[in-house]
């Protein structure tokens, strides 16, 4: 199940979700690339050092034409408590229903300590300027995700 539904070069499914700040519409960023990082839950060991990588090149990503835009299904609440305390100064989307989670193959089973269950995968999709997917990284390992991401999309 894993980001099958997601072929590069393909149209990124559109969305609108809400987020801190404001909702997010994939459309209304056409002509800036798009940096949709998905992960499980705000304020967690993994989830935080991803945020707190994000966030440290936010400028960088900025300079190269590109929006950072972490999603999980944690509720508004969670996300402004998140960015508060972290300092993050990129957009959190909320998605409780999942549904944008599943477009882009980041909700499915996952094993977490030898158990298999229901969750949000690690993932992290670049979008291009025209609203095609770019690239996509599955099942994202934190540790230097942000440069790489960082990376593709300087080369874009």
């Amino acid at each position: 199940m894993m980001s099958s539904a997601l072929s590069v070069g393909a149209p990124a499914p559109d969305f609108t979700l809400p987020a801190t700040g404001s909702d997010i519409r994939l459309g209304d960023l056409k002509g800036r690339k798009v940096v949709l990082y998905f992960y499980p839950k705000d304020d967690t060991s993994g989830c935080t050092k991803e945020a707190i990588a994000f966030n440290g090149l936010r400028a960088e990503f900025a300079a190269a034409g590109a929006e950072i835009i972490g999603v999980s299904p944690d509720g508004l609440a969670s996300h402004d408590a998140f960015r508060e305390k972290y300092g993050l100064e990129f957009p959190l989307a909320s998605d409780a229903e999942k549904a944008m989670l599943k477009a882009y193959g980041a909700w499915g089973e996952r094993n977490t300590y030898g158990k298999i269950t229901l969750g949000v995968i690690r993932t992290t999709v670049l979008i291009d300027a025209e609203g095609r997917v770019a690239r996509v990284w599955p099942k994202v390992k934190v540790d230097g995700h942000a440069d790489e991401v960082l990376a593709a999309v300087k080369a874009l």
